[in-house]
């Protein structure tokens, strides 16, 4: 393991527990089990799902979504688009997500098993803006219902949010809809959103954050009937503390009867990384307490739990027999037809070719757009960790294509690559490149001359088409690049800052490409992939 786990050994923990972009939690308890999943947006595959037994100690075990639909829309990037907010539930022996597609409806997906199999995506209910669904099953009464909030980007609403009375087996739901809480009627409440709905104590709960993603609070909402009135009261915001808008999340019970929430908090290029907060019940008004009597904690003692081995959610990866780890993820998905084909049994293969021996290797894929990484669906990703660390790979160009070129990138609204390309004269050269913000959230479509891919240094020859590329990403995601080409390390080109997308952290990315042609452009390979915590 590179990275520390948020476990400090002495019985504490640090927030956040989970340093990096898994935006808009939501946090489940099955058993000595518990889960989490986030929203994932355009990438594929999506939903991750997590596993912890202490809420601290936390991996990547599987991804519930592996393709996104429909298909050929998501086929190209759409980095702001896709899977908003998804709740996760266990109802009936099944596990279940739903979530809000802003420009399609709500989907759910659901499974036997938290490692699946998942079924395919199932609309519940189609419209524009309907995103942050979640089910409710009242197990004293049989019921089942739904609340979601509203994106005004596509539906002109917001600052709401409606319920329905669902089908119990949540295929679709029985009513037109209410609005059972209308934030314009709460003084100084404004994009009220991310609702997740319990039963507790006799009464129907709605927790749902409002403020805004960078500076909002988490909000509680409770009444006896699901369709209202409801009354409110905000049970955690930053305060005197440094920990800005924490908010949006789930809450679980414990073996032992404790109660603890997560929430995300935005941390700008680094996305919105995870917090774990102590809760309970006040004995007096059953209100919920969040963190120090409504402020988040950054240290405290860890859940009564039983110790667990110390763990974070993986980076490294050797890419064994040309398979890469599940904390991995497509830009889009591989179009119809593409090459080389999935493996079978690996649906999440896509441009990568298995081989017998260990190495990632990603076939250079021909596209009109060599020049712009935000548009390629076929870069691999991973997020970006929130501490400062050091990533390193080590690349092979293996393409006589003139043209054809691979790397190691940061990639957000603005990105920068560093790598290998094939030039004219048959001379493999080290390059280093980047592009400047074009300031979208749907798919890049276009940009101006300042959002073109230009040189961040000047070329130097690769003898042997290998080399070492290393990121150094420190304070406030402000990254230096270096090489090695056989004659030591080098450093290259300026400062680069990492930018997120208007909801999706920067990512770290693996891609070979060629320019538009026909024919087959050769491969790259990359091995030794590493991410390490710089002191």
């Amino acid at each position: 393991m590179a990275l520390p786990s948020a476990d400090l050994g002495d019985g504490t923990y640090r927030n956040p527990v989970l340093d990096a972009d898994w935006s808009d939690p939501d946090l489940l308890c099955v058993g000595d089990d518990f889960y989490l999943t986030a929203s994932s947006f355009g990438r594929v595959p999506g939903l991750p799902l997590l596993h912890s037994r202490d809420l601290v100690n936390w991996t990547l075990v599987g991804h519930a979504l592996q393709r996104l639909e429909p298909v050929r829309e998501f086929s190209r990037p759409q980095h702001d688009c896709g899977v908003w907010a998804p709740s996760l539930r266990h109802h009936d022996d099944r596990f279940w997500i739903f979530w809000g597609d802003p420009d399609r409806g709500v989907f759910q997906v659901n499974a036997p098993e938290i490692r699946g199999p998942w079924t395919r995506p199932h609309l519940v209910k189609e419209g524009k803006g309907l995103i942050d669904a979640c089910p409710l099953w009242d197990e004293e009464t049989g019921e089942a219902y739904l609340v979601h909030a509203w994106a005004a980007s596509r539906s002109g609403v917001k600052n709401r949010l409606t319920g329905h009375r669902m089908r119990p087996d949540g295929t679709g739901l029985l009513d037109e809809g209410e609005v059972i809480v209308d934030g314009d009627r709460i003084p100084g409440w404004f994009t009220l959103e991310g609702p997740k709905a319990y039963r507790h104590d006799g009464w129907f709960w709605i927790f749902a954050p409002a403020g805004g993603v960078e500076t909002g609070w988490q909000g509680a909402f409770r009444s006896r009937g699901f369709f209202g009135p409801y009354e409110e009261r905000v049970v955690l915001e930053q305060g005197a503390t440094g920990i800005n808008g924490p908010h949006q999340g789930g809450w679980v019970r414990t073996a032992a009867g404790e109660y603890w929430f997560a929430h995300f908090q935005h941390r700008g290029p680094y996305g919105r990384v995870v917090h774990l907060q102590p809760m309970r019940w006040d004995g007096r008004d059953g209100w919920p307490v969040i963190g120090d009597e409504g402020t988040p904690v950054a240290v405290h003692q860890k859940p009564d739990l039983p110790p667990q081995p110390l763990s974070a959610p993986a980076t490294d990866d050797d890419f064994p027999g040309g398979r890469f780890g599940r904390q991995w993820q497509w830009a889009a998905h591989p179009p119809a037809g593409s090459r080389p084909r999935p493996s079978p049994g690996d649906p999440r293969a896509g441009w990568a070719t298995q081989h017998s021996r260990d190495g990632l290797r990603l076939t250079c894929v021909r596209t009109p757009d060599a020049d712009d990484l935000r548009r390629l669906p076929h870069v691999l990703t991973q997020r970006l960790p929130g501490t400062a660390v050091t990533v390193e790979v080590e690349l092979r160009l293996d393409s006589e294509e003139p043209g054809a070129r691979a790397g190691l990138a940061v990639l957000g609204d603005a990105f920068s690559w560093i790598g290998l390309q094939r030039h004219p004269d048959g001379s493999v050269r080290l390059v280093h490149r980047f592009a400047e913000s074009v300031a979208t959230g749907g798919p890049v479509r276009s940009v101006g001359p300042w959002g073109k891919e230009r040189d961040a240094a000047v070329s130097q020859e690769a003898p042997e088409g290998r080399a070492r590329l290393w990121i150094e990403a420190g304070a406030g995601a402000r990254c230096r690049f270096s090489y090695d080409v056989g004659g030591g390390r080098v450093s290259s080109g300026q400062v680069f800052a990492a930018t997120p997308w208007r909801w999706v952290g920067a990512l770290l990315g693996l891609f070979a490409l060629a320019p538009a042609g026909r024919g087959h452009a050769g491969a790259a390979t990359f091995t030794h992939f590493r991410i390490t915590a710089t002191p």
